[in-house]
């Protein structure tokens, strides 16, 4: 999927998965060859005037040792599927598409080389009714924008898992499995075995195609466990036969999977569910879940659900010394929410987060480079009338057209980046 990546990236999920990645080999001239050429005549060399001799100190090039393994990551919050967002995805012919929504932000997201996407709704199809709030379901055209914006791993542990019941699950998994099998999904299993074998691992490997008599080794890899869980799913219970379905914020079944990867892989990520709709800072629960993952060796958090931006922030075990960065919300990708009042522009800005993982001098991964960029959900009536921009790249002219207007009138391009400025400090662009 990815364009073009300075790594190769190879696909794991535990002993089995999809490879992503070519190797690129150095051509070797054989020993037939060399025979062949010693086999012509010689020429006698023409003698070297004195003048002309090398210097004594010069030194020959040497091969330069692989460059640390390195991987950009980001992440997007919310794709919720409101009424209206489905109506502006709806073509002329009767069929679906959602390109509108990611045509101002493909090109960050599939330079990354890993994106990820909180898939807030489930994506059952038509023949299950296509839905807004309160019980969600989706087209499958939703996955072919996500794949085509450049998604890798789509998170689908949410709220809205089971607002369609087993039925959604079932079409859902397998409409990934059979139009994007190379694509990840996190979150929901439609049979024991898909459910067992987690972690989801990724590895990156340092490019040394260009390197004579490299020896691979340990520190030319990069390993990433992900893993994603949602607090619940709108008390509708798990299907009596598939208590599988959905992965849940449960503790002794995370801490367990936790550990699972951090034997497998260099760095673990956790994408919870969790947190208090339309609240700006973390609450008791993700403070709670927050001391579980730092005391388990979780190194980043990304949190998704309260469909508005939370705070950025380091975190550490004062035991160990451990430290974890965690984004507590990333808020809306997209959304046309009904509601009408005070706050309601707060639901039109979100996040994405931007990651840069590495391998340090001692063989350790490490987050070399962290931020968030600020997006805005520009809506307007019609046909393909929904998307998202980056707030920089928004204008003032855009915010008056943007009909979130009606419903609050106190939004402006001012007006998020003010909530910017008061939920993310200086951190974010």
């Amino acid at each position: 999927m990815k364009k073009q990546i300075i790594y190769a990236l190879l696909c794991m999920v535990l002993l089995t998965g999809c490879q992503k990645n070519t190797t690129n080999t150095i051509p070797k001239v054989s020993a037939q060859e060399q025979a062949a050429d010693s086999t012509q005549p010689s020429i006698p060399e023409a003698p070297v005037p004195q003048q002309a001799s090398l210097e004594p100190d010069l030194e020959l090039p040497t091969s330069e040792p692989p460059s640390a393994p390195e991987m950009t990551l980001i992440m997007v919050g919310d794709i919720l599927l409101h009424n209206p967002v489905e109506k502006s995805a709806l073509q002329e012919d009767g069929t679906y598409d959602f390109d509108a929504i990611f045509a101002h932000t493909r090109d960050a997201i599939t330079d990354a080389d890993l994106a990820l996407v909180n898939q807030e709704v489930i994506i059952g199809g038509e023949q299950l009714g296509i839905s807004g709030y309160p019980c969600f379901n989706a087209p499958f055209a939703v996955s072919d924008s996500l794949v085509d914006a450049g998604f890798d791993i789509v998170c689908h542990a949410t709220n809205h898992a089971l607002d369609k019941g087993k039925a959604g699950i079932l079409s859902c998994c397998q409409n990934w499995e059979e139009a994007y099998p190379a694509i990840t999904v996190l979150g929901i299993h439609d049979s024991a075995e898909d459910a067992a074998a987690m972690p989801y691992l990724y590895t990156i490997k340092a490019d040394t195609s260009n390197l004579e008599n490299h020896t691979s080794s340990s520190s030319d890899e990069l390993t990433i466990a992900i893993l994603n869980y949602t607090y619940g799913t709108n008390g509708i219970p798990l299907p009596k036969d598939m208590p599988y379905a959905v992965d849940l914020l449960d503790e002794q079944k995370v801490i367990s999977e936790i550990q699972i990867a951090e034997n497998l892989a260099d760095f673990t990520i956790v994408c919870p569910h969790w947190g208090t709709e339309y609240r700006t800072e973390p609450d008791a629960y993700q403070k709670k879940w927050t001391q579980i993952f730092l005391e388990n060796g979780v190194d980043l958090v990304i949190g998704t659900h309260p469909h508005v931006i939370e705070p950025v922030e380091w975190v550490k075990d004062e035991e160990t010394g451990h430290e974890m960065l965690v984004y507590y919300s990333l808020g809306n990708f997209v959304n046309w929410t009904a509601s009408s009042g005070r706050s309601i522009a707060n639901r039109m800005v979100g996040g994405m987060a931007k990651v840069t993982i590495t391998l340090n001098e001692e063989g350790n991964a490490i987050i070399s480079d962290y931020g968030v960029d600020a997006l805005v959900c520009h809506l307007e009536s019609g046909k393909n009338g929904v998307t998202t921009y980056f707030l920089s790249e928004y204008t003032d002219e855009l915010a008056v057209k943007n009909a979130i207007r009606a419903q609050d009138s106190s939004f402006s391009k001012e007006y998020c980046t003010n909530l910017c400025n008061q939920v993310w400090g200086d951190l974010w662009d």
